[in-house]
């Protein structure tokens, strides 16, 4: 191990200005054994640094390399495995662990043992050192085996120093004084030996010269020492006396303490009793005020308010930890809950009597209000009440169950108001309705309950116009019973023929639309005008969460189907606790008759004229969008939601009916059809459709009425044209689509543009129809003769050997041609203006078109005929008996003439 250390130092640290001063033959734990050197090393420059070296054989021959190293100030713990037994594994935690495995225990421990005084030496770092016996860890490791590894260097490293500068200048000059030092080195240690023995000498005369001064100095130290004593004793005397200071200094810091806390302590009590005082003291005003204050005159009312927030605040005033053991603290709670008790006692008493008293005394009869159908107005009280809210929302803080019976209290006198204010509004409307509204002298008479309502049934039954029940529209005047003569039926048509013109059901039904619009306009202020005084008296703030709006109530279709979504109410339920609940609630229960009040009066207007519905269902629409805008959650928004459905219902029981009575529509047998009453119904209808829905909300369902009642319409014009047995069925369909073509140009109405050109369309397609059929009779004998031709033709005969034809030879055609002679056309052009004026009505006005029309197909079959004897017929010199200017002045008298 010697040679290899002395070599490795030679070879690899020396040229690195580096000693060797520990080395360990080791190899890696657990893999192929390939030995290798661990070595510690310092560098002889200064600063020193002190590595690990791990140095390996090359494979390419004897001479030896560094592998790696590392820097002793990077290892952090040296782990030996086991300190009682003798184990050659040890493991080395630098950046990571290297885990090695020595040749022998004794160099494992050598090479740990000098890892340690180095790191003692140069770095006195904290490095630990796990199973390794104490032993090792000395300064002074004992000779033997190890220390022939490392220990000898470790000590020669501890004597050795550097020389100084003179002491380098001294040996060289020593050396050239002795220039055989060099050649005889034992002649050179003599003489050094000689010197440093003259020198022990005069070093031992020197020290028994100074013998008497050592004496001197002995006894100079005899009396420091004695002088020291005297010293200590007096500082002795002055610790005792400084002790009893030190006592009288404890006691005097022990008194002030104590004053300090004292004061503390004080100071705490003084700020909880002015905590007490300020938070837990009512003033006797407050306290009078509770108990004797005035409630009825505003000054007292704010002196009432002021007291109860006062109390207030001092019962809930946080009490600090202590507080509610205090006897002071305890009766001024219970004068406080005294307090609390004998005012909301005396707030309740005060209020139920208000509220009973406007309940008996405010229920005025509508004698002042019926000339302009209003309800009254409630401000007056609300105005008055509302001064109270404060004290409402004290009670409501401090007596839950006194606020809620007051509540309740409310809800109770006032509905019975409402429900009379609202029964006799609601009577005087449908008195007003009914066409009744004045008495002899005049005025309204207010009705009682039984006697108004009877009053209702029997004007219903006749009409205050003389009108028979139902519609006076015409659509709804359509069903003729097929049992009835031929007098009640052409009297009921020409009825509905000229109902549109009725002054009389258009002045009807603009009185029924003012009076509907004057009951929701006077119930919607009120309604609002009561919610409103409701969250604010009750401070009950419905507006906490408002459901979504919606663009408009949904209601049944035309077929009668649920709605698909449910009203605003039912889709946002919330729990019964909440404000919001309340409100709904409480409005509920003090206008509870407003729903049937209303559903009665539209029953009543949809029983005078079902044409009310649409003017129903256009304000009621309306005034529902505005209730939403406003709160799509208030009760008014609810209701009116709810009675929207009803008045939508009827709107679609209107049209329903109006369609029954076309299906169920009977023609005479006898007389010509014309325009057929359900026809003028629709446009009728359409008018007055077009004037009630402009710029509606509810365009949407009136569009959808239109679409079915045409389609209607359509398909009963064409069943009666087919039962026709008096007029053609051309002419029924050409009269009546020109007539819906007529209505729908002249109102534009967008949805219906595809049923305006089918009508089109069919008017045009029955009138060619007509004429073409009509024109067949006139020139009977010479349209056969040409008809026969063209078979001919047809069947391949050639154009020029036609007129080889027997049947159809040249002689059969003069033949023919001279029975119709120019007279003999006129004659019969006459007797076809006589028959189409029969089949003509004279509503439409179409005779001239229809003469037209057949002027112009007249003179297209005479061209024809005179094409086809050119092309059978050529050079025969066969002409008609009259000229195309002979038929225009044929066709031209004709209708001057009638």
């Amino acid at each position: 191990m010697t040679a290899i250390k002395h070599a490795l130092q030679r070879d690899i640290f020396t040229p690195n200005d580096e000693r060797l001063l520990g080395i360990v033959n080791v190899c890696k734990a657990g893999k192929k054994k390939k030995n290798c050197f661990l070595c510690a090393t310092v560098t002889t420059e200064r600063p020193v640094q002190v590595k690990v070296v791990k140095v390996k054989k090359s494979d390419k021959g004897d001479f030896y390399k560094r592998q790696l190293t590392w820097e002793l100030r990077d290892l952090t713990e040296v782990d030996a495995k086991d300190a009682s037994k003798e184990n050659p594994e040890f493991d080395l935690h630098f950046e990571k662990v290297y885990r090695w495995v020595a040749s022998s225990t004794a160099e494992k421990n050598s090479f740990i043992s000098c890892i340690w005084k180095l790191n003692q030496r140069y770095l006195r770092k904290k490095v630990e050192f796990v199973n390794v016996s104490s032993q090792l860890l000395e300064e002074s490791v004992p000779s033997g085996e190890s220390q022939s590894v490392a220990g000898g260097d470790e000590d020669a490293l501890d004597e050795y120093q550097e020389l100084s500068t003179r002491e380098e200048q001294d040996i060289e000059s020593m050396m050239v004084t002795c220039e055989y030092a060099i050649s005889n080195a034992e002649a050179f240690a003599e003489k050094l030996f000689k010197e440093l023995q003259v020198l022990d000498g005069a070093n031992i005369q020197s020290i028994m010269a100074s013998e008497k001064q050592v004496n001197i100095l002995m006894q100079l130290l005899d009396e420091a020492l004695g002088e020291v004593d005297t010293i200590e004793g007096k500082l002795s005397s002055y610790e005792e006396m400084l002790q009893s200071v030190k006592e009288q200094m404890d006691q005097i810091s022990q008194s002030n303490r104590l004053i300090q806390i004292s004061n503390t302590n004080n100071g705490k009590l003084l700020d909880e009793i002015q905590f007490l005082v300020n938070y837990m003291d009512l003033s006797k005003g407050h306290i009078r005020a509770l108990q004797e204050g005035d409630l009825t005159s505003p000054k007292g009312i704010e002196a009432c308010i002021n007291a109860s927030e006062a109390l207030l605040q001092c019962m809930n005033v946080a009490l600090r930890p202590g507080h509610e053991k205090l006897m002071a603290v305890n009766q001024q709670q219970l004068l406080f809950a005294e307090l609390r008790d004998t005012f909301a006692r005396r707030l309740t008493n005060h209020l139920n009597n208000v509220f009973v008293h406007q309940g008996h005394d405010q229920s005025s009869t509508l004698s002042q209000h019926t000339a302009e159908l209003t309800l009254p107005k409630h401000s007056p009280l609300h105005r008055d009440l509302l001064r109270y809210a404060k004290l409402m929302e004290w009670l409501k803080n401090t007596h839950r169950e006194k606020y809620e019976g007051l509540s309740r209290t409310y809800v109770e006198y006032m509905s019975k108001l409402y429900e009379r204010e609202i029964k006799e509004f609601f009577e005087v409307a449908k008195i007003k309705m009914a066409g009744t509204s004045k008495d002899p002298k005049g005025k309204f008479a207010t009705l009682p309950r039984k006697e108004s309502a009877l009053k209702q049934e029997t004007e219903s039954l006749h009409g205050s116009s003389g009108k028979l029940t139902g519609s006076t529209s015409s659509l709804n005047k359509l069903t003729v019973q097929g049992s009835n003569s031929r007098r009640s039926q052409s009297s009921s048509l020409l009825d509905m023929g000229n109902m549109s013109a009725s002054d009389l059901d258009v002045a009807d039904r603009t009185k029924f639309d003012k009076i509907f619009e004057q009951v929701l306009s006077e119930l919607e202020p009120l309604c609002l005008a009561e919610q409103d005084f409701i969250s604010k008296f009750f401070k009950l703030q419905q507006h906490l969460t408002v459901a979504p709006p919606l663009a408009q109530p949904e209601t049944e279709d035309f077929d009668g189907s649920l709605p698909s979504k449910k009203p605003p109410q039912a889709e946002h339920k919330h729990s019964l606790s909440s404000e919001k609940d309340i409100v709904r609630l409480m409005m509920n229960k003090i206008f509870q008759s407003i729903e049937t009040e209303l559903n009665s009066l539209i029953a009543l207007g949809d029983k005078i004229d079902s044409f009310h519905s649409l003017y129903m269902l256009v304000k009621m629409s309306h005034h529902v969008w505005t209730a939403e805008n406003v709160d799509p959650a208030s009760y008014l928004s609810t209701t009116l939601g709810n009675v929207l459905v009803t008045v939508k219902r009827n709107f679609d029981k209107c049209i329903s009916n109006q369609i029954r009575q076309m299906e169920e529509f009977k023609i005479s047998k006898k007389s010509k059809v014309g325009i057929l009453p359900f026809v003028t119904g629709f446009e009728e209808f359409a008018e007055l459709a077009e004037t009630i829905f402009r710029n509606a909300e509810r365009r949407g369902d009136l569009d959808k009425a239109y679409v079915k009642l045409i389609r209607a319409v359509f398909m009963n014009v064409e069943k009666v044209a087919n039962e026709s047995q008096k007029t053609p069925r051309d002419v029924v369909m050409m009269e009546n689509f020109h007539h819906i073509f007529s209505t729908l140009s002249r109102l534009k109405i967008s949805c219906l543009d595809a049923e305006r050109r089918e009508a089109k369309h069919k008017y045009t397609d029955h009138l060619q129809s007509y004429v073409i059929n009509s024109l067949g009779q006139p020139l009977e004998k010479l349209n056969h003769f040409f008809e026969g031709v063209e078979a001919r033709v047809a069947q391949g005969v050639r154009e020029e050997e036609v007129s080889y034809q027997l049947a159809f030879n040249k002689q059969e055609l003069r033949k023919v041609i001279k029975e119709y002679p120019g007279k003999e056309v006129k004659k019969g052009l006459d007797n076809l203006y006589k028959k189409v004026d029969k089949h003509l009505c004279e509503e439409e006005s179409l005779l001239q078109v229809v003469w037209h029309s057949m002027q112009d197909e007249f003179i297209r079959q005479y061209k024809h005929f005179e094409d086809l004897i050119g092309r059978c017929y050529p050079g025969s010199g066969i002409t008609m008996e009259f000229t195309i200017q002979d038929m225009l002045e044929y066709f031209s008298s004709i209708a001057q003439s009638h």
